[in-house]
């Protein structure tokens, strides 16, 4: 049993792609005889199953090498003999260890008469490409052992089917016929799967599911899929397989229909400036889609053109298969030609401009700047000038030429002084923006030490100069700067002056002349003198010569003393234009005399008055210092002889003593007890100091008793007892009077309880008596006397002059009258009197002394004043009257019966 395939002759043998192989059985290449360096041949293809990564190449011939992507080079450079050359290339899989190899021819003939370089055997692929379609019966074998199927050999390769891309057509396109030997016996149906049948993308290929032929319906493009891999099976009529399948390899032959793409279309580079022939600038890089182990991938490059052509037009060169753009020749200055633009053109077909396709970029080159211009000074020679004792002064603006690239290290100077300064006066510092030296002074000049200063100067770049560029003798110059002479102010030439006396000198004495000298050697100046600081007042200073003299005794223990030391400030000026002075201090170290005698300590004690159970410890204190104080010597008085009686001292050591009690019971008390105290200085000083000591009763501690302390104090026992009596009577008498007030406070409140609040008139009476108009008038209800019961007194008022305090006369609501009976002494018309006379009075100024009586407001219930009558009839007592004061008297003598005074 056995299967054919009828399939037009193709000139490539692949592997399918279960099984490891090269895609030829041997490749052919037309070069040229001579084959340079490095020059690419062509490029073979492996296909590995197991996409491992360990496929090395080798060749039996020395003179060529594979690349890892099966680039064939030339090592060296190689003539092909007259016809051709051939060797060996093996692939070793490293991992596997197995071994495949490919035969390789290297024709020396014309290249334009060939479109390929593959071939089948030796056949030519140019001559029989794509022949017309034919059947060719090829077996189909398969061999079984115990397991199955077995390797297949390479002799029963399939070969693959070639296509055309970009083919015309007619479409469908018959590729193949396959054929099984067991058609003859049976009716056998044909079928294809895989990627372009069933598969996406669909129906590329189809066959003939009886006669078996097998047809492409469309132009294929390689750029989109450069191969298939179909399978093709053979069934009867049942479904049942008749055949194994069998690989079908499809591969689309590449046309050359894609230009070279650069991948940017304006490339950036630089070189710098100076730079030798061969100097690498930058690369260019284009890419074509087509097969780039045929001629149609194969890009070259050149320069179209090149701006701007100077020094030359032809500056740069760029290499044909890598897109190395180099210089090519001398002369490259930035100063002059800052920017190259150069067009390069890729194109395909090994740069063949006559079939290959082509395309440009642009390469834009930028000269960069290199220090190959030293900085030059725009003058040899330049001056300033300076005043004396002045820092931190420009007195120079040094200006320099450099034709390097600004604000660059190659353009910005730095400059240096090489002589004339060996002090360090000067220092020259770089202006950033208009890189202008400045020459400035960092080290105070003295007119009377230098008048001029003769300077040398050099400038030079922060960046080295170039290889093979020297200093211009232009980068140095001179500069000269004088110095002015200014009024300096005179100084003391030993400032903090020492001097040592012994403190108690007299007054008037000479102590030391402080005089100060003037720097202005070429000025004819006086100076003075005068004091600045003297806390003391003690000293004085001649004007002319600087003398000091004491005004006062110098006192060592004076507060103005600090660590024996008096200091004094003094100032010294010049009569120059303008005046300048200066100032000292002269400093006086005291020596101590023994001037100050002793003081006696504590100033006050207190003991008990039995000996034995306490002492007081006593020292000295002395304003003068060693030697003149301690050690103290302390004694009682002989006088009066009761202090020695009473009193001992015990010594204890040079600063301190104890006193204590002689006899054996002394009375409670304060007593002055005197004792001289004597230092130790030359001669010795003494003095006597009284203690006051307070002997009281003491405890069992050694302690003074409160008792036994007022005792000591000064107070007997009746004295204090008639202190705490007084006490205790104060306190009764305060407790007394706060009794007393509340008592009164309570029988005010029960008074005010027994009036009925009906027949209360308080709260309807006010002080007609005070002057001022009503402020004390706030102490009483005023809502009761809002609305008078009755007009008529004001209706029938006589014509007259009107009170501008007076109430308009107008309609108000009318209140009950409250019944009353007349009296002849009512108090009514006590009231209304008053107030007639008051407003018959035309000189009465208003707001004298009397109030609005006929109307005191609106919405009282209380009725008015007018309707109180004077009757003494009824029941209700008035005596309550009597406790309203002196100002109710006349109320209480009317309605209380009482005489009238």
């Amino acid at each position: 049993m056995g299967m054919q395939m009828t399939a037009h002759n193709g000139d490539l043998t692949v592997r399918p792609t279960c099984k490891p192989g090269f895609s030829e059985d041997d490749y052919t290449a037309l070069v040229s005889q001579n084959i340079v360096e490095g020059q690419k041949l062509l490029k073979v293809k492996f296909s590995d199953c197991s996409e491992t990564k360990g496929i090395r190449y080798e060749t039996d011939n020395l003179d060529f090498k594979v690349r890892t992507d099966g680039t064939i080079y030339a090592t060296q450079e190689v003539q092909i003999p007259s016809e051709q050359t051939m060797f060996m290339v093996t692939a070793w899989d490293r991992q596997a260890l197995e071994r495949w190899e490919t035969m390789v021819r290297l024709l020396v003939g014309d290249k334009s008469q060939h479109k390929g370089h593959k071939q089948k055997g030796k056949r030519n692929v140019s001559a029989d490409l794509f022949p017309q379609p034919g059947d060719v019966l090829l077996p189909w074998r398969h061999h079984q052992n115990s397991h199955g199927l077995r390797r297949q050999k390479r002799d029963w390769v399939i070969p693959p089917i070639n296509v055309p891309e970009n083919s015309r057509g007619p479409f469908p396109q018959q590729l193949v016929r396959i054929r099984s030997d067991k058609d003859d016996q049976i009716l056998i149906r044909y079928s294809i799967t895989g990627v372009g049948a069933d598969q996406p993308p669909m129906e590329v290929f189809n066959i003939d599911p009886i006669s078996g032929r097998m047809y492409v319906t469309r132009p294929m493009d390689r750029e989109e899929r450069a191969s298939y891999h179909l399978r093709a099976h053979a069934v009867d009529m049942n479904g049942n397989k008749v055949e194994n399948p069998i690989d079908l390899y499809i591969y689309v032959i590449d046309m050359n229909d894609n230009r070279p793409e650069f991948i940017n279309q304006v490339y950036n580079g630089s070189v710098d400036e100076g730079s030798k022939p061969g100097t690498y600038v930058m690369t260019v890089t284009a890419n074509d889609a087509d097969d780039a182990t045929t001629a149609n991938g194969m890009v070259r490059y050149r320069i179209v053109t090149q701006t701007p052509q100077s020094p030359s037009q032809n500056m740069f060169t760029i290499n044909s298969e890598t897109g190395d753009i180099v210089t090519v020749a001398a002369g490259l200055d930035r100063e002059k030609v800052q920017q190259y633009t150069v067009i390069v053109q890729a194109t395909d077909m090994e740069g063949n401009l006559n079939y290959g396709l082509s395309n440009t970029a642009t390469a834009i080159i930028m000269v960069t700047d290199v220090n190959d211009n030293p900085p030059e000074f725009t003058a040899s020679t330049y001056s300033g000038e300076v005043p004396e004792n002045r820092v931190e002064v420009v007195v120079a603006n040094l200006t320099v030429m450099d034709r390097d690239q600004p604000h660059t290290p190659n353009w910005n100077a730095v400059y240096r002084i090489i002589s004339g300064d060996p002090s360090g006066h000067f220092t020259i510092r770089t202006d950033p923006v208009t890189n202008e030296g400045m020459v400035t002074v960092v080290r105070a000049v003295d007119y009377e030490m230098n008048r001029a200063f003769m300077l040398t100067v050099m400038v030079s770049n922060q960046a080295p100069l170039a290889s093979g560029i020297q200093m211009s003798f232009q980068s140095t110059a001179g500069v000269t700067i004088s110095v002015t002479d200014v009024n300096e102010p005179p100084y003391f030439p030993a400032n903090h002056r020492l001097i040592r006396l012994e403190e108690g000198v007299p007054t008037g004495t000479a102590l030391t002349t402080f005089s100060a000298v003037d720097p202005d050697r070429f000025m004819q100046q006086a100076v003075r003198y005068s004091k600045l600081s003297d806390p003391a007042n003690w000293l004085s200073i001649n004007a002319t010569n600087g003398q000091i003299t004491t005004t006062a005794v110098l006192d060592r223990e004076s507060a103005n003393i600090k660590n024996n030391v008096y200091e004094a400030t003094f100032l010294a000026a010049d009569n120059g234009i303008p005046p300048a002075s200066g100032t000292g201090t002269l400093q006086i170290y005291l020596i101590d005399i023994n001037d100050n005698a002793p003081e006696l300590l504590p100033k006050e004690a207190q003991i008990c008055e039995k000996p034995g159970l306490n002492v007081i410890n006593i020292t000295a204190a002395d304003a003068d210092i060693d030697p003149n104080v301690g050690p103290f010597v302390f004694e009682l008085p002989s006088v009066p002889s009761a202090i020695r009686k009473n009193w001992t001292i015990t010594r204890l050591n040079g600063d301190y003593a104890q006193l204590s009690l002689r006899i054996m019971y002394l009375e409670a008390g304060v007593y002055d007890v005197p004792i001289i105290v004597t230092d130790s200085g030359n001669p010795p000083l003494f003095n006597m100091s009284i203690i006051k000591v307070k002997v009281c009763p003491c405890d069992e501690n050694g302690d003074c008793t409160t008792i036994g302390a007022v005792a000591a104090a000064g107070l007997g026992t009746g004295a204090i007892i008639a202190i705490l009596i007084c006490i205790i009577i104060l306190l009764t008498k305060v407790l007394l009077f706060v009794v007393w007030m509340k008592r009164r406070e309570k029988e005010r409140h029960t008074k005010q309880l027994l009036i009925d609040p009906e027949d209360d008139v308080r709260d309807n009476i006010l002080k007609y008596d005070e002057e001022g108009g009503g402020e004390e008038d706030q102490d009483y209800d005023l809502s009761q006397l809002q609305q008078p019961e009755s007009m008529d007194h004001v209706l029938n008022k006589a014509n007259g002059v009107r009170r501008v305090d007076e109430r308009p006369i107008g309609a108000e609501p009318q209140y009950p009258i409250r019944p009353v009976i007349p009296h002849p002494g009512d108090i009514g018309d006590f009231i209304n009197e008053g107030l007639r006379a008051a407003d018959n009075d035309p000189t009465a100024p208003p707001y004298d002394s009397l109030l609005v009586f006929d109307y005191e407001g609106s919405g009282s219930t209380a009725g008015s004043v007018s309707s109180l009558n004077s009757s003494s009839s009824g029941d209700q007592d008035y005596d309550y009257l009597n406790d309203w004061g002196p100002r109710f008297k006349k109320l209480a003598d009317m309605y209380g019966g009482g005489e009238e005074d």
